[in-house]
């Protein structure tokens, strides 16, 4: 009988995985659209209901009432399904290939029992109008949930409100001006200090509550420069917003400094955990003396990142702030949770009702399932496996680590193909899209590109070390391919849906829409 091993080795080594993505010329589901087909026929009201009732749009206002049909698209059920099925076929994600390319993004596998449970109707079903009384047990769950955030962070208080990482960090800003208005220095303190290297959103979300916003960049070994925080901090310092580890996967051995020189100016501090993945039951932001910080339970805690949604950053405070919290919060007097809008400091509403309960729930099944010690061995693991791919990355001939030289990193690095562009011509985004045609994802979007030719990884600990040797070969032969046949890269992806995106038109919002609706005013403009 013939070896069918034998087609998958050469030289001993398996051979990379010959992949080619599925490819339909797809419409959009209105252009599939035809009058009059239907995937479901509502029955009629019978008349006994119809008496009961009444008519339904009596009581309703004329300004809440339509005056025509909403526009959704016709189509009978199978078509739907078609339609959906084709386009999940166009997709790369972590139930498909070796997702580790999503730099900064922590990608890992959910548990699927984790959906199905996220999926139950006395989950799904749940509607945030309801009465406290009928949702003891999701209130729960989350009371629960803040608990554990509580005792992984150290901090005193948790609000699982902000819809996103961005939205937490705008939240702990908000705090920030809410505590310096209650001592009457929001005027005076209008400065907030980031580093370059930490989440992007620290300095976006300052900017955006209207924070002027000082940017530390790093010494020569990559951390971020103490000197350069003692002389930005003043009298008009707000406070620090600060990634750590930062987006180059190195970690701040001197945090604690510099959250006493921010102190000592009288401005608080937040630790952005967005991506704690490495440092789960390792180190806490209490330790560090820290006021604020946050998780992203779509990253660290499991529930996927959802390409921005649903998501859930969840913000921490000490007691001292807790005040301050958006409104509601959890309370539990012993038998019975109920959610508080009485807080006359709450900086307000930062998203409606209280939380995704979907993300919440699949979260705390993850965390529970792990307990302590398994949190622990996450992070281990976590750092054990960027280790490992750092050292496969770097023999790699044309790539480089900036910073931290011969030092390990924590749950991602962010390296540089800067020699094996200035030897082949060839980008590092060109590289991201040869890699696709190989199956696997690579991240490439680094801003600010303050590392030249960059390439953000983070395998997180979901990855085997056969996944890893993989991922690695298949970067060390789209780098030699850049090598011998230059053109192939720069042409690429031959293999998959996606096309080199032309970014003019991006940069011009006459020439795109984001909506059906507004792509068809558009043209009906253009056209008169």
């Amino acid at each position: 009988m013939e070896d069918i091993r034998s087609h998958r080795y050469e030289n001993g080594k398996p051979r990379l995985r010959r992949f080619h993505q599925a490819r339909w010329d797809e419409p959009i589901i209105f252009e599939l659209s035809r009058g009059g087909q239907r995937g479901i026929l509502v029955p009629e009201v019978e008349e006994e209901i119809r008496l009961q009732v009444g008519d339904p749009m009596a009581g309703l206002p004329p300004f809440m009432r339509r005056g025509e049909l909403p526009g959704l698209p016709e189509l009978s059920q199978p078509q739907v399904l078609r339609h959906y099925v084709r386009l999940s076929q166009e997709n790369l994600g972590t139930d498909l290939n070796i997702d580790v390319g999503q730099g900064t993004c922590t990608m890992k596998y959910s548990p699927k029992i984790n959906e199905q449970l996220a999926g139950m109707p006395k989950v799904a079903d749940v509607h945030p109008l309801q009465d406290e009384d009928t949702v003891q047990g999701i209130l729960e769950v989350m009371y629960r949930f803040e608990e554990m955030l509580k005792e992984i962070s150290g901090l005193d208080r948790f609000s699982l409100q902000p819809r996103a990482g961005s939205a937490a960090i705008y939240t702990n800003v908000s705090i920030i001006r809410a505590y310096h208005e209650t001592r009457g220095e929001a005027d005076q303190r209008d400065e907030i200090i980031t580093t370059i290297f930490s989440h992007p959103s620290n300095g976006a979300c300052a900017k955006t509550a209207g924070y002027k916003v000082v940017t530390l960049y790093p010494d020569e070994d990559g951390y971020p420069d103490l000197d350069a925080l003692k002389a930005a901090v003043s009298e008009r310092t707000a406070g620090l917003l600060i990634t750590n580890p930062e987006d180059t996967g190195i970690f701040n051995p001197k945090i604690e400094k510099f959250v006493e020189v921010v102190h000592d100016a009288g401005g608080l501090c937040c630790y952005d955990q967005a991506n704690a993945n490495g440092i789960l039951g390792i180190t806490r932001a209490r330790e560090a003396d820290f006021d604020l910080c946050h998780f992203n339970l779509h990253k660290t805690f499991s529930a996927p990142h959802g390409c921005g949604g649903p998501a859930v950053g969840a913000t921490g405070v000490r007691e001292s702030l807790a005040k301050f919290l958006p409104v509601p919060v959890i309370e539990f007097d012993g038998s019975k949770y109920r959610l508080n809008y009485d807080l006359p400091y709450s900086i307000g509403k930062i998203g409606p009702f209280y939380g995704v309960a979907s993300v919440v729930v699949k979260a705390y099944a993850w965390a529970m399932s792990l307990g302590a010690e398994g949190l622990r061995e996450v992070a281990r693991t976590a750092v054990l496996n960027n280790n490992y791919l750092l050292k496969k990355v770097l023999e790699i001939p044309g790539a480089s680590a900036p910073y931290a030289k011969g030092k390990r990193r924590i749950e991602q690095v962010r390296y540089s193909w800067e020699d094996l562009s200035a030897e082949t011509g060839v980008h590092s985004e060109e590289l991201g899209l040869r890699a696709v045609d190989f199956g696997v994802h690579y991240w490439t979007s680094h801003h600010p590109f303050v590392v030249p030719e960059p390439c953000t990884l983070e395998p997180t600990e979901s990855y085997s070390k056969d996944e890893l040797d993989e991922y690695a070969a298949i970067l060390a032969h789209v780098a030699e391919e850049a090598r011998t046949d230059p053109e192939m890269v720069k042409t690429a992806p031959h293999n998959s849906t996606i096309h080199t995106i032309d970014h003019t038109p991006l940069d011009d919002p006459a020439q795109w829409a984001v909506t059906w609706r507004a792509y068809k005013r558009k043209v009906e403009e253009e056209s008169k």
